[in-house]
Parts: structure tokens; C-alpha cells; sequence
């Protein structure tokens, strides 16, 4: 029996009415599986209510990968699709397998030769990075921040060094409650010159996305507080 197909499905960043992120193709294409591995079952079965799928959602088959996953547990989430089902793969927001734990499931599944298929939709990385105006030629994402004061003002001060040697876009992320001591610790540590777009709320009716100088941020700091952001930066 041949394996089944492992699509990669992108959900929504937040809130809303998924028609404006979720192609009509990949909600079609959504609705007609049966098997999902998810990070939280509860807001994965919220979004699939959205999609509509064919199935009852009592007789989809939800598995979970999540940060406590363990490498022996990677044979069961595999299982279905080596009987030949085809299976879903969904990140808890944005696209799996980017700043996401699937990433172990689809390297592992291409040494299965299972057919790995990433179907389109939001990716707060790249949306970004479209509305910053810095280089989209050359960046570099780079996940999370030290959350130690210390260490955290050093890695600043390392990919602002970067971005400019390199001529470089800086690309990175935080935890919600955290993004405000973040965006002052790049406002006090960072050039006056240097350019630091801060986007929070993509896709969202809230959303706003601004590009600045350093110095310029000092005068205006937005309240992203508890809010999905994301940093990009280039010297």
C-alpha cells in the first residue's frame, strides 16, 4: 500500500473570518481529510468547525505534537499515513513546520517517502517582511530572543552588527506578554539609525505594521503589549 499525503495547512494568525487568509482550494482540500496532527486539539477542532469538513469532527482522527513530544512517540503520529491515509498537519497559527514542532514530523516523513505537500496561507514571517520595506533579498529569522536581560542586549547588539555587515534584514519574534520589554530593550540597545519595523496583529482587524528609525520609535512607542508581533530589523 502506498503511503498517504502529508499536507501542511496554515491557519489563521488570529480571530476572524478565515475566507480572507484560507484559499477556497485549501479549504476544499481540508474538509476532505480525516486525520490531523495538531498542537491543541481544542483550537484545532475551532478551526475545522470553520472549514467545515466532511466528517463529523467526533470521527476525525486528532493526534497531537507539541513541544513535549518525545522522538519515539513520531512512529504513531507516522502511522496513518503509512496505511495509506492522507493527513493533515496544522500549527497552532501560521505555517507548520516554521518556529513550529512539525518541522521532525516532515523531515521524518520525506525518510519514509511519504509526499509532503505545504498548501498556501498566512506566515506572519514573510507578511512582515512584504510590509516592512527592509531587504527581502537577503534576511535571516531567528526565532526567539534570549529572555535574560543580558544575554538578550548581547544578541541585539550581535544581529544589528550582522544586519549591517551584511546588509541584512534581522527578522524575530517573542512571546506576547514579553513584546513590549522587548521593543524597549531594541529602542534602548539599538542605532539611532537603524531601521526596526515592529507588526503585530497581521491579518487582524487591529493590525498594525509601521517601519522607523530607532530614534523616531523613542518619541512613539506603540502598545504591544499581549499582542502576536513580530521585529524586524536592519542596520
Amino acid at each position: 500500500m502506498s503511503p498517504g499525503t502529508l499536507y501542511l495547512i496554515p491557519t489563521p494568525l488570529g480571530p476572524g473570518d478565515i475566507t480572507w487568509v484560507i484559499p477556497t482550494a485549501v479549504r476544499q482540500c481540508v474538509a476532505g481529510l480525516g486525520h490531523f496532527i495538531v498542537e491543541h486539539p481544542k483550537t484545532a477542532r475551532q478551526f475545522l468547525k470553520q472549514i467545515g469538513c466532511a466528517l463529523p469532527l467526533q470521527e476525525i482522527r486528532i493526534q497531537v505534537l507539541d513541544e513535549h513530544t518525545r522522538p519515539e512517540d513520531f512512529a504513531n503520529l507516522l502511522a496513518p499515513l503509512l496505511a495509506g491515509n492522507d493527513t493533515g498537519l496544522l500549527s497552532e497559527a501560521g505555517c507548520p513546520a516554521i518556529a513550529d514542532p512539525g518541522a521532525e514530523l516532515v523531515r521524518i516523513a520525506h525518510q519514509k517517502n511519504i509526499r509532503v505537500v505545504p498548501l498556501v496561507g498566512p506566515s506572519s514571517i514573510l507578511l512582515a517582511l512584504m510590509a516592512s520595506g527592509l531587504n527581502g533579498q537577503r534576511f535571516m529569522f531567528h526565532g526567539y530572543l534570549p529572555v535574560e536581560p543580558d544575554k538578550r542586549l548581547m544578541k541585539i547588539v550581535e544581529l544589528e552588527k550582522e544586519s549591517i555587515t551584511r546588509d541584512q534584514t534581522q527578522i524575530f519574534i517573542e512571546t506576547p506578554y514579553r513584546n513590549q520589554k522587548l521593543l524597549e530593550a531594541l529602542v534602548q540597545t539599538c542605532r539611532a539609525s537603524t531601521n526596526l519595523c515592529v507588526a503585530s496583529e497581521i491579518t487582524l482587524a487591529s493590525e498594525h505594521i509601521a517601519t522607523r528609525t530607532v530614534k523616531e520609535w523613542k518619541h512613539l512607542l506603540p502598545d504591544i503589549n499581549k499582542k502576536p508581533a513580530i521585529f524586524l530589523l536592519h542596520g
